[in-house]
């Protein structure tokens, strides 16, 4: 029994922010962050626009693409790091208004790699038997972390949703593999320290809410990390690079693409890249690009997809697919 990906969806918000507009916060350009990030703009939330917004769209036309019901969805996975709220679930949320009753659903936190994990999670679902049809989705509005005075984090993120509906199918056709892996001793790489349990909302002053990270350090292990899932899940699958037909990488930064595929030996051309358009937009990442990968008819029938991602936690992993 494989976990085949029926359908796919995205959404993004309205709001755009250019380099340009950015050139009038911080002390930057539209030229260096280009050449550094390969981001020429990104989406932003409004103030009364949250994550479940995003995903309850995205999740709509994901639906719809895969001519599915709400109502056969027997589980829901949310891959997020800016919920709603502390509790519920986002998931939860986005299950109500999708009109889905008495079905599990959960949020599950490794942000930037948060679908890579759902769908290892969603595929182990299916092939154990326990549901036949389960609703990805990957989420986030960092833009709500973001601190617009530090030019190390701002030009970066962006906001957005993608989803994929996800069936048990016989054949050969479906999720062939994953590695995850995480290194939690490396946990203040990337972090917001407020809001949780350590430096409650209430204890909390104005820097504690926005996220900060190490860049430097980050993009060495990104690449060194990506390079070791990928390496070791084609292993596992007993193929080569020359197999796959097309790479979807988590749009981090156009720099840690370009030292993978080098450190791979694989042509840019053959991965897929969407970064100018949206910036970071951690979990949703991968599920966005997918759905732009298969409108523009850049996958076809019986290709080898390969997943990578790398974030906070620190998490990384990769999947294969067979379209």
């Amino acid at each position: 029994m494989q976990s085949k990906i029926i359908g796919t969806g995205a959404f993004v918000p309205g709001g755009v922010l250019t380099n340009k507009t950015l050139e009038k916060m911080v002390v930057t350009s539209d030229e260096w962050i280009v050449s550094r990030t390969g981001i020429k703009e990104r989406r932003r939330t409004t103030n009364s626009e949250a994550s479940s917004d995003l995903a309850y769209y995205a999740a709509q036309r994901a639906l719809k693409n895969a001519g599915v019901r709400p109502d056969k969805i027997d589980l829901v996975i949310t891959a997020t790091a800016t919920p709603d709220m502390l509790l519920p679930s986002t998931a939860c949320i986005v299950q109500g208004r999708l009109g889905m009753r008495n079905i599990p659903a959960f949020d599950l936190n490794a942000v930037c790699s948060g679908f890579i994990y759902g769908l290892a999670a969603a595929d182990a679902f299916i092939r154990s038997g326990a549901y036949k049809t389960v609703l990805l989705i990957g989420v986030d509005t960092i833009t709500k972390f973001t601190n617009y005075k530090d030019r190390s984090t701002c030009i970066i993120f962006g906001d957005g949703a993608g989803a994929v509906v996800l069936q048990a199918a016989r054949g050969k056709k479906g999720i062939l593999g994953s590695r995850l892996y995480a290194d939690g001793t490396k946990w203040d790489y990337i972090h917001v320290p407020g809001g949780g349990s350590r430096i409650p909302s209430y204890a909390a002053g104005p820097p504690d809410y926005y996220m900060i990270m190490k860049g430097h350090d980050t993009f060495r292990v990104a690449v060194r990390g990506l390079e070791q899932a990928i390496i070791a899940l084609l292993r596992q699958a007993r193929i080569s690079m020359r197999d796959i037909d097309i790479i979807i990488p988590h749009q981090a930064n156009i720099r840690i693409i370009e030292a993978l595929a080098m450190k791979l030996h694989y042509p840019m051309e053959k991965i897929f890249v969407n970064i100018d358009k949206y910036g970071n937009t951690s979990a949703a990442s991968i599920p966005i690009a997918l759905h732009e990968a298969v409108a523009a008819k850049r996958i076809r029938d019986n290709d080898l997809i390969l997943f990578a991602a790398f974030g906070s936690g620190l998490t990384w992993g990769a999947s294969l697919v067979k379209w």
